[in-house]
């Protein structure tokens, strides 16, 4: 059974149980029917999803449900101002940044956004980030940098928009440029996976002191599809690609390119987005409190936090 044929047992499963509640039938027989339910929910879960395939979780990463970066920002933080523009041609909306509060402490948050229809993806250019987007992350970064806040990037991103009118204006020139600034940025920059990561279009905003990957996200140099277009000149391979890539949380996480594997419920993020909000929480006042102290280490020790930073880079999949 695949993973598409097992979340549609599973939702079979879940909309029998709710009938079942909603009938209010308080007999014994009918409570009986209700457990027994709910234990074979539990059993098919842990039978289906414990043991994903990379394919697998690239789906789950691709699912339209999944929460995007607004439902992050609306849970862990408050009072979030968006600003706009990249005070050189013009705004990008797959691109959200601003300052909020986290918890009682001033942040700066920048987020690559998907959308949840068809109509909203058009806006937001599908994640797929203009210039304009990584020259107005930057400008964020360095408003940050003097104000002394904490940055929290989201990514999810199938990578860089490759369009002409984004050539022309200076895709790759804008990338490079964010990873430059970004070692340079003397104040704690935490980046957390939530879907896909594909390409220079994600590490643009991922030179951070912490880099973390919900279970069911993937982080790769380009797309399976792509890869497998390069390597056996064939698209369909996609599956047998995200095999060999090394792209799952887990795979990256063995290789030190990440700090932290955030474990998704079973099922997906998207069936109980919840779940995690509490956990990312403690996660992100740990890092912080752990992080502030070392990015004010001037006297005895300045750019401590910025070379700590450059040898974090430098002993990527060194094992």
């Amino acid at each position: 059974m695949n993973i598409q044929e097992a979340e549609k047992h599973l939702n079979d499963l879940e909309l029998q149980l709710l009938k079942e509640i909603a009938e209010q039938d308080n007999s014994e027989e009918s409570q009986k029917n209700r457990k027994e339910l709910a234990v074979e929910i539990e059993r098919f879960k842990k039978e289906a999803f414990s043991n994903l395939s990379p394919w697998d979780r690239v789906y789950l990463a691709r699912k339209l449900e999944r929460p995007n970066a607004f439902y992050y920002i609306n849970n862990l933080f408050h009072d979030f101002i968006e600003m706009h523009g990249d005070r050189h041609h013009k705004d990008d909306p797959s691109i959200v940044g601003g300052i909020a509060f986290f918890e009682s402490m001033p942040v700066t948050i920048i987020a690559q956004i998907k959308g949840k229809s068809i109509e909203e993806n058009i806006k937001r250019n599908f994640g797929m980030p203009n210039p304009e987007g990584y020259r107005k992350s930057i400008r964020l970064m360095k408003q940050a940098e003097k104000f002394k806040r904490p940055i929290i990037t989201f990514i999810d991103t199938p990578g860089a928009y490759p369009g002409i009118e984004a050539e022309t204006n200076g895709q790759g020139e804008a990338i490079a440029r964010n990873l430059f600034e970004m070692m340079q940025i003397s104040v704690p920059i935490i980046s957390i996976i939530i879907g896909e990561a594909g390409s220079g279009g994600a590490l643009a905003l991922c030179a951070s002191d912490r880099i973390w990957m919900l279970e069911n996200s993937y982080f790769s140099i380009l797309s399976p599809e792509g890869f497998a277009s390069i390597l056996w000149k064939d698209s369909t391979k996609a599956k047998e690609a995200s095999e060999v890539m090394k792209l799952t949380a887990n795979d990256l996480f063995d290789l030190k390119v990440i700090d932290k594997v955030i474990k998704e419920p079973l099922g997906g993020i998207h069936k109980y987005p919840f779940a995690i909000i509490e956990q990312l929480k403690r996660d992100i006042r740990e890092s912080i409190c752990e992080l502030i102290p070392l990015s004010q280490l001037k006297e005895d020790k300045p750019d401590y936090i910025l070379n700590k930073r450059y040898e974090k880079y430098r002993n990527i999949g060194v094992l």
